[in-house]
This record gives structure tokens, sequence and C-alpha cells, in this order.
């Protein structure tokens, strides 16, 4: 197996101290947002035969397996991050994997430049995600039932809401939800900042199930995706819980730290809390207006030891091993590909000790153990 060389991307949004404390370094001052482990071609991580990248290339049926390659093709289909927000993220949507392969030929046949700010499609693919907390981490994931919205709304006892409140109750809760988030975002700028800031101001002064959005608001002031926002389920996991995010869930992840797990891709519909391009007709194409409860998982424990996070995909699978102290070996070796993670205590992979944040590649069919007392993420595949 190999130990990872990770890169630490430091969007605006980070954190300043959480990456910095599990990995038992000084902070920079400067936000650290995700730490990226796996072979996305942005920041691929690094071993000692190479970037991860070379190494899969050169031999991916070695380094994936048969079945890998044959399912999802001469690359790793998944990119595992640690992520610390400190700030809330855009407010976004994912599309399926039909829409991703027709959104990306058709950006193609126009000529829109890959690193273009108005191309939604970077390649074909979907990028269904899992969240899963290492501390208390808030988030927003899908949309309320459209009667709770409006209550809500109508609590802030803003004359410019009324009429959104009007249309939550007046249609069916499909129809109600595309008008209010297409009238939200097709606002007047000048009248939609305006409404955002008596929004915060009263968000301020109510507290309670309002301060999330008060938050929002201090960080995108004027920006329409605040009250787009609170369209949303408002959802605080505790460590080891998480969330899963399928094609056309608008979510946003406001604060905390969490591993995340994705299908190896860069689709973003923007629906606000950005200075980024925000496409209104391709989103409102893309989002599922499906209200429901947001779906904490926990995780499913197997006699082995193994606590897995269960999804309806294949790219990846998430799971974790607490190693109490004195326990036994587990045998990991599995004929897919693995990236282990300790995010806590002290654990040894095969020949590599690992302290919170280290990591390891295992190649397809590598004989894999661990022991010694702490946590270790297992990313894989189904195949």
């Amino acid at each position: 197996m190999d130990r990872l060389k990770n890169t630490v991307r430091p969007y605006a949004w980070g954190s300043t101290t959480a990456i910095p404390h599990l990995l038992g370094v000084e902070p920079t001052g400067e936000p650290q947002a995700e730490m990226w482990m796996g072979a996305h071609p942005g920041a691929p991580s690094r071993t000692a035969r190479g970037p991860l990248t070379e190494v899969i290339d050169a031999a991916p049926e070695r380094e994936l397996g048969d079945r890998t390659v044959a399912k999802f093709g001469p690359r790793l289909p998944f990119l595992l991050k640690i992520l610390a927000a400190g700030a809330p993220l855009s407010l976004q949507v994912h599309p399926d994997l039909h829409q991703a392969r027709e959104g990306y030929e058709d950006e193609e046949r126009r000529g829109i430049p890959v690193d273009a700010g108005h191309r939604n499609y970077k390649d074909a693919n979907h990028k269904p995600e899992l969240i899963c907390a290492l501390t208390e981490f808030d988030g927003l994931c899908g949309f309320r039932d459209p009667s709770q919205a409006a209550d809500l709304l109508a609590g802030l006892d803003i004359d410019s809401l009324k009429p959104y409140v009007d249309l939550l109750h007046a249609h069916p809760e499909e129809a109600a939800l595309r008008e209010v988030l297409t009238a939200v975002l097709s606002a007047d700028p000048g009248q939609m900042a305006e409404t955002v800031h008596e929004t915060a101001a009263a968000c301020e002064r109510l507290g309670g199930a309002y301060a999330p959005y008060a938050d929002i608001a201090h960080h995108y002031p004027g920006d329409p995706g605040v009250i787009a926002a609170m369209l949303l389920n408002h959802v605080r996991l505790q460590p080891g819980e998480a969330l899963f995010l399928g094609a056309g869930v608008p979510h946003a992840y406001l604060n905390g730290l969490g591993v995340e797990i994705m299908a190896n891709s860069d689709n973003v519909l923007r629906c606000g809390l950005t200075p980024k391009h925000v496409d209104i007709p391709e989103l409102l194409r893309i989002v599922r207006f499906e209200a429901g409860d947001p779906g904490v998982l926990r995780p499913e424990a197997s006699p082995d030891g193994e606590e897995v996070y269960e999804t309806p995909i294949d790219e990846f699978r998430l799971s974790r091993y607490v190693l109490p102290e004195g326990s036994a070996a587990h045998d990991l070796t599995r004929a897919t590909p693995q990236i282990l993670l300790c995010t806590a205590g002290s654990v040894q992979a095969g020949e590599h000790p690992l302290r919170p944040g280290a990591s390891v590649f295992v190649p397809a069919g590598e004989k894999a153990q661990v022991s010694g007392a702490g946590t270790v993420f297992r990313a894989t595949v189904v195949a």
C-alpha cells in the first residue's frame, strides 16, 4: 500500500483551524477548506511511486482491479476529502448521469471552454456525495414541506416576502417550490437585496430557528440565496452521522468538520450564496422539487466491526472502524481499490503508522490489515 501526501485547498469558506487541529499542526491563519485524497487531476495525491493519477494510468487493472475497470473505466471512481467549513458553501445541486452527459455534450458542441466561468458541466459524470460529521456539523439538505417554509417566512413579518408565503400555500408541492425558487432567483437584484437585508435583521432579532439564516446573511449580504436557503431543511449532524446528497437535491454545508466522499466529478449548478455564475434555466431543469426529510444516516455495523454508510450508488462505499485499545487486527483485503484514512487515535495500516489526517492507498487485492486504537474510514467502490 502507498502512503499518501495530500493537497489542502484554501477556499475562502474554509476554517482556519479545523484541519490544522486534526493534523496536529499550527494554523497558518489562512483558510484550509478541503484535503483531497484520490486521483482527481486537479490535485492528485502523491505517493512514493509518483502522483496517484500516474500510478493508476500506468497499470489500471493492477491498481484498480479488473471489476472496477470493467464497470467504471481506468480511473479511480471516487474522491475522498476532509472538509472544514468555517462559513457557508454555495447553495447547489448536482445533475444525474444522463443530465451530466447531455449537458456536457451540449456545451462541447457550443464550444464553451471547460474553464469558462459560465460553463456548467466540466465533465460527463454525475456527482452524488456523502458527508459524515467528525464534529457537530450544520447543513441544508432538500426542500422543507411548503407549508413549513411558508410559516418560517411568514414569521419574519416582511411585506416583500408575503407573495412567496401565498404561493407556498396556494399550489401543489412541486409547483409551489418551483414558483417560489424561480421568483426569488429572478427578482430585481436591488429589490431582492433590500428584502435580504430586512430578512437578515429579522433573523438576527428572532434567533432560534432563524439563527442559521442570520449567519448565512452575514456571510452573503444581499444574496437571494439567503431566501432560497429558507426553503430547505436545516440539519445538525452529530459526530458519526451522515447525509447522502443525490442528484437534484439542493444543499449547502454551513459549518463543521467532516469526511466527504463523492463521485469523481466537478459538475455543480449553483442556486446562490456565491459570486459565481448562476444559470437559472439550467438550474431549474436539474432541481428536484420534492419536499421531504433529509434522511440522516447512521452506520450499520457488521459482525467484523465494519460500520457501513449505505447509499444507493456504486462509485463509492464509505465505512469506518472504531478500534478500541487492545483490539485484534482487522483484515481489510478487498478486490477493489481502497483509501484508508485515520481520523482519531493511532492506528497501523500494514507497515504505515497513521495519526489523524494520514491516509494510504491500497491497490485492489493487496493485503490490508489495520490495528491499534483509533478510528479509520475506509473508502472503496461497489464492483
